[in-house]
């Protein structure tokens, strides 16, 4: 019997049609060919067209190892490319949340200078071909009781380009370096609330026109602006804000590591002069990083409006280490004088955060501890839990 099926299956062999190496195809029903183009094209990167569910399951992968710059999670979903034939490179629209629901203890009233934290940001950028220029309109939804609705939504409006080698020209409302922590956008702080002399002399947007320079051992950001803030007058002065930052470390590609010493002013006319100067100086190196920052004031114009007769001061250090790939601890001491001409009122807090980056700057939970210590004020405590979140 087993003689005779090993003769058929020889026979059956023997009458079939060879087929070389080249010509042998494997068939896929047709339902099934769609999904396998679609898989190998996610998982290679091939195709001009992927589905949404492929764009949003590399947003489930995806791992963000830097955390010095946003990324948005559904860029891929939300950016739209041009052909050749336009003069648009891409556009793309974003959304940023950044905010807490904090617990305070020991209130007598207002415990900490201007601590409003949260932020609420629609974004539409616009790059042209060959990155020669690049566009910004941004919303800023985030209430606030002495400006109304309209001064309040305009945040971001810009054009820039970048045809200079190592500069770029902006024109527009924009938020200038008054301070390096001030100057910085919303969606890279360490804690939920900047520092005080960022949040009394920096943090705000001006229209006018600016000019800033990178390169490999300095960068530079100078500009012209009205001393209008938030457009609540027509252009009550003009305002001069420059900031320079030099990196001697640079040359050595990390192995001591980053090296940042700044310096800048801030100075103008609104009603009458104010000026403010500062310093900077930050190391990072592995998974370990620190700061120091000091501003002095002679008036100034900031967040809360114009302040021509406190001559303020203030400083904050800050230490932060990575913990593991994703958890970073951190420290802070932050010292403000709001008025060097009375004694004894100075403001101090002692800051304790962790940051835990599940996608980067994209998807981040934040716990802070604040315990304030006033000279003038009863002392306080503040715990806040915040979340950020890119789209």
């Amino acid at each position: 019997m087993k003689k005779k099926i090993l003769l058929i299956l020889a026979l059956i062999f023997l009458a079939a049609p060879s087929y070389s190496a080249d010509e042998i195809v494997l068939e896929i029903p047709e339902e099934e060919t769609e999904v396998v183009q679609d898989a190998v094209a996610s998982e290679y990167g091939l195709g001009e067209e992927r589905t949404l569910r492929d764009k949003l399951r590399d947003v489930y992968h995806l791992e963000v190892e830097k955390y010095d710059k946003p990324n948005y999670l559904l860029s891929e979903v939300l950016t739209k490319h041009f052909d050749d034939s336009s003069i648009f490179d891409r556009t793309h629209l974003w959304a940023g949340y950044n905010g807490d629901i904090g617990m305070i203890f020991t209130d007598s009233g207002n415990i900490t200078n201007h601590y409003d934290i949260n932020t609420i940001n629609v974004g539409y950028d616009i790059y042209f071909k060959d990155n020669s220029a690049d566009a910004r309109i941004m919303l800023n939804y985030n209430p606030f009781s002495s400006r109304n609705v309209v001064q309040n939504l305009f945040a971001d409006m810009y054009v820039a380009t970048n045809k200079i080698p190592h500069h770029r020209v902006l024109v527009g409302h924009s938020r200038p370096p008054v301070g390096m922590e001030g100057g910085a956008g919303p969606f890279t702080l360490p804690f939920i609330a900047r520092s005080q002399i960022s949040r009394n002399f920096g943090t705000v947007r001006k229209l006018g026109a600016r000019v800033s320079g990178d390169y490999s051992l300095m960068d530079y950001d100078f500009g012209v602006y009205s001393s209008d803030t938030y457009f609540q007058e027509f252009f009550p002065g003009a305002e001069f804000i420059g900031w320079v930052n030099f990196k001697p470390l640079a040359k050595t590609n990390g192995k001591y590591g980053n090296l940042k010493i700044g310096a800048g002013i801030d100075g103008g006319h609104r009603t009458n002069n104010f000026f403010v100067t500062g310093a900077y100086i930050g190391y990072e190196y592995k998974r370990f990083m620190a700061n120091f920052e000091w501003a002095q004031a002679n008036g100034y114009n900031g967040p809360s409006g114009f302040s021509s007769d406190k001559h303020a001061s203030g400083f904050y250090t800050t230490l932060g280490y990575m913990l593991t790939k994703k958890l970073q601890l951190l420290a802070r001491y932050d010292e403000f004088d709001p008025n060097r001409e009375i004694a004894h009122n100075n403001q101090r807090e002692y800051s304790l955060g962790l940051n835990y980056f599940l996608k980067g700057q994209g998807l981040r939970l934040i716990l802070n501890y604040v315990f304030c210590q006033n000279d003038s004020k009863r002392d306080s405590h503040r715990i806040m839990l915040g979340t950020q979140i890119l789209l």
